[in-house]
């Protein structure tokens, strides 16, 4: 199970949102690749990267941020998300060499979409499935749909999504643990793999999610906990590969 750092752009800041609200935003640093570097030093084997403004807005703000990082790691993982609405956008941001595209709006206003781009660029589509109370939200989590998360998961089982991010938005950015249950019920019911997102916050919801990975968890995106210091990147992975390896578990 991985664990992924979090880069969340904002007016090319590197931010932090609590709950999804723009208006809430904390400030990392003004340099996307600087801080690329830090998690990338610290042993990271994935970014996770998110469009803020390109989230609400429905098209690409941050993007020459998110290419300088991609340039700079080219063996690196990236996976990138916020406004990724068309197929052109997601063939500019493979071509910059970014390894997966987060589809989430348009997965639940357009599902079919989904389908088109898993044909167009198979095995680098990902559903990002934000949700508050199993229901899903759009639009940079300002409407919640009625949709349930697994129901969506399941409806893209069939068309060759790489994996699902899953977010549970009540505790996005408010240091509060991660919800192991549902994320773990959304694996095992949704049929695809699940990355978690949203409250991790320590090594305790390290080593809660790795010890139901089994379920179908293969990662865990963490962004506020690391910048402020209750979890240590190269910590939190030793952890899991401990855990998946039937090794340590403290």
């Amino acid at each position: 199970m991985l664990v992924i750092p979090a880069i969340d752009l904002k007016d090319g800041q590197c931010v932090r949102l609590k709950q999804g609200r723009m208006e809430d935003a904390t400030s990392y640093g003004d340099d996307p690749v600087a801080m690329a570097a830090r998690w990338v030093e610290a042993g990271a084997r994935r970014l996770h990267l998110v469009d803020l403004n390109g989230a609400f807005e429905g098209k690409p703000v941050n993007g020459e941020a998110v290419t300088a990082i991609a340039r700079a790691y080219p063996d690196l993982p990236i996976q990138i998300g916020g406004g990724i609405r068309s197929l052109d956008t997601i063939a500019h941001y493979l071509e910059a060499g970014v390894g997966y595209v987060i589809i989430g709006t348009k997965a639940v206003k357009q599902p079919e979409f989904v389908g088109e781009a898993c044909r167009a660029f198979p095995g680098r589509v990902i559903v990002g499935l934000d949700a508050r109370d199993g229901f899903v939200a759009t639009d940079g989590w300002a409407e919640v749909s009625t949709i349930k998360a697994v129901d969506l998961a399941r409806r893209f089982r069939d068309d060759g999504v790489s994996s699902i991010v899953y977010t549970d938005i009540a505790r996005d950015g408010m240091m509060q643990g991660v919800n192991v249950e549902a994320t773990a019920t959304l694996a095992r019911d949704g049929g695809l793999p699940v990355i978690a997102s949203g409250g991790v916050t320590n090594l305790d919801d390290i080593r809660a999610l790795a010890e139901v990975a089994d379920s179908g968890i293969i990662g865990a995106i963490t962004g506020r906990a690391i910048y402020e210091g209750s979890l240590d990147v190269a910590h939190a992975q030793q952890l899991s590969d401990d855990i998946r390896a039937g090794g340590a578990k403290t």
